[in-house]
């Protein structure tokens, strides 16, 4: 493990490399001092430091390897953002080809230890907290989305081998998944059931030396083939011969490209193919990939976990690549924010309202009213779900260190009801922050010549990616709001109030606290009012989840919102020693005050809509529209 007087070599290793971050693209990149707002001030992050798991670290490793991850996406990620958006991934002579720079890239992540920053130091990690190691992901995604995606699939790949593998899998793929000398992937979609994997119909037949062939075809496969490392490890959902239909007949398998046996040295070709690339109109850099597994009959895989219970390891993958997801959505959006606010004080347009003189010069974009509107919601929706993804991170490492059972389970609760939102408020409200950056540099906005587009287009594909929002949406009402008899929102209802209680003991945070507690109020009288529909008439309920989705979401924004609020205004009361520490904390009470104002007055016609149970969608004929 890591202490602070003595760090491991890896940690070691990672504080010399940092020398220092000269590059001006950092400050392009999401800011540090927001990091450190949210790692040490709302999320307590060296509270962590107590637990055994962690004991070990300090705050100067958590800062060491925050500047090292910086370092490394400006200096390697950043660069090529913009090239791989304009030099797709292409197939030549058989092989898929990447734009230069990926693999330096993927490569310098690798060897300075992100890729297995959070697992056990006995099997080659730095046993990070999951919170910091999200805070690193952060700073690489900021900087390029597309190639972190490679090294994220891979991580989540790897602990869903640890905690379900056997010692054989485990031997053969988990130490090259660690450091990187294999990549992974998940292989669910099929072209014929898209988001429906009951329908899935990819087959395992068992081989006598215990071995499975698999058959069948993939769809959408995000780093499904590539150059860019000695072999890929695909986790494929197929069924057994007597598997039962439905989602409860689905196992699940580790097909590797090529052949690997128990020393993890790399053989021959398996029968993996691929059937062709798929061109998005964003996150271009990432390869998104059809597999055709079996062409030859001879695609040989083996199963993960028992029989038939493949998709509940799966979900393990899921999960964490719903969370991923989300942060990546709130990245993109944060880069645009930061872009358009750049451009808004640079930029010199029009002049004041009231300044009938034309000959007067000028104003920054940034002194109009308007503008100023369209930054503020941006920075409401994208630090605001940062504050929320990085709270999910750390209750998984609740999840990992706690020993007190009652807590345990209340934190795995926690857990599950976040998960959906965590994954879809920032899909499409950070979009939307994207499209108001595109808004603010105008003409300009729309072009190439600007990053802003790029942004958009790449975030687009997050309100689909691991589940729409219909299917979060379904998820999160049909089955996490009420389970074990409404536990998890429970749990969630008695974080909400005594962050509530907290901000009501600063007279500034009063009506925050209050309009919060009116709309959580809403959210659970709506999911009491709904309890019995859901049970008698669950598809009227259901057909419009969307709106639950969203209300619940804003609620939980402002909730972030308050928490950041709360920080803000104490350290506003102790006094600041900068300027700068003044306008930071200034600036989060701003953006709480319009989230609060504008966004979460959005709720209770939502709710109050949904209660109605209104059919106008659902009672819709195909031959009307």
């Amino acid at each position: 493990m890591i202490c602070s007087a003595e760090h491991s070599f890896k940690t070691k290793r990672i504080i010399a490399a940092n020398d220092g971050l000269n590059n001006p693209m950092h400050d392009d990149l999401i800011p540090r001092r927001d990091i450190q707002f949210q790692l040490y001030e709302v999320l307590d992050a060296q509270g962590l430091l107590q637990r055994p798991r962690y004991a070990e670290h300090s705050r100067e490793t958590f800062d060491a390897v925050l500047d090292t991850a910086t370092r490394i996406a400006v200096d390697l990620f950043a660069p090529h953002a913009r090239l791989v958006d304009e030099q797709e991934p292409q197939v030549v002579d058989g092989k898929v080809v990447l734009p230069e720079g990926v693999q330096a890239a993927v490569r310098a992540y690798c060897e300075a230890g992100f890729l297995s920053a959070s697992a056990d130091e006995a099997a080659g990690g730095m046993q990070l907290p999951v919170l910091v190691t999200q805070a690193c992901l952060s700073v690489f995604r900021s900087a390029n989305v597309a190639t972190t995606s490679y090294v994220g699939l891979t991580a989540s790949n790897a602990n869903v081998i640890e905690k379900f593998g056997s010692p054989v899998q485990q031997a053969r793929y988990l130490q090259a998944l660690r450091s990187g000398r294999f990549f992974g992937t998940m292989a669910l979609t099929e072209p014929q059931a898209g988001s429906s994997l009951s329908d899935l119909r990819t087959s395992a037949t068992p081989r006598s030396d215990g071995s499975y062939l698999i058959k069948g075809q993939k769809i959408f496969i995000s780093g499904g083939d590539h150059e860019l490392s000695d072999n890929i490890v695909h986790l494929v959902l197929a069924r057994l011969p007597d598997a039962p239909p439905g989602v409860k007949g689905i196992s699940l398998f580790t097909v590797p490209k090529f052949h690997t046996d128990e020393q993890g040295r790399v053989g021959a070709r398996n029968d993996v193919a691929l059937a062709g690339l798929i061109h998005k109109c964003g996150w271009r850099g990432t390869t998104s990939t059809m597999l055709s597994f079996g062409e030859q009959d001879a695609c040989v895989g083996e199963l993960v976990g028992r029989p038939h219970e493949g998709l509940a390891c799966m979900f393990h993958m899921m999960n964490e690549a719903r969370i991923g997801v989300g942060m990546g959505a709130i990245m993109l959006g944060y880069r645009g924010y930061l872009a358009s606010l750049r451009y808004a004080r640079e930029r010199v347009q029009g002049r004041a309202p009231s300044n009938k003189d034309p000959l007067s010069p000028p104003l920054p974009l940034v002194a109009h009213a308007d503008v100023r509107r369209m930054l503020l919601a941006q920075k409401s929706y994208v630090e605001g779900a940062y504050g929320l993804a990085l709270y999910a991170a750390r209750l998984v490492d609740e999840q990992r260190t706690e020993s007190d059972p009652q807590r345990l389970q209340e934190v795995a609760l926690l857990l599950e009801l976040l998960t959906p939102v965590v994954k879809s408020w920032p899909s499409q409200w950070c979009l939307e922050a994207n499209s108001l950056a595109i808004q603010i540099l105008g003409g300009y906005g729309y072009t190439r010549e600007f990053p802003v587009e790029q942004y958009w287009r790449d975030n687009r594909l997050n309100m689909i990616h691991e589940g729409t929002h219909g299917i979060q949406a379904l998820d999160l009402l049909g089955r996490k709001v009420v389970m074990k008899d409404g536990a998890a929102l429970a749990a969630m209802h008695r974080v909400v109030t005594a962050n509530i209680a907290e901000a009501l003991e600063q007279p500034p945070l009063v009506p925050l606290a209050q309009a919060l507690q009116t709309a959580w109020q809403d959210v659970s009288d709506s999911v009491q009012a709904l309890r019995v529909p859901l049970q008698t008439d669950g598809e009227a309920v259901l057909a419009n989840a969307h709106l639950f989705l969203e209300a619940f979401g804003h609620t939980l924004l402002a909730w972030t919102w308050l928490r950041q609020a709360t920080v803000a205004q104490q350290a506003l009361s102790r006094g600041t020693d900068t300027d700068a520490d003044e306008s930071f904390y200034r600036g989060k009470l701003q953006a709480a005050q319009w989230f609060f104002r504008w966004e979460l007055p959005k709720v209770a016609p939502q709710l109050a809509l949904l209660r109605t149970l209104d059919d106008s969608h659902r009672a819709m004929q195909d031959a009307w529209f």
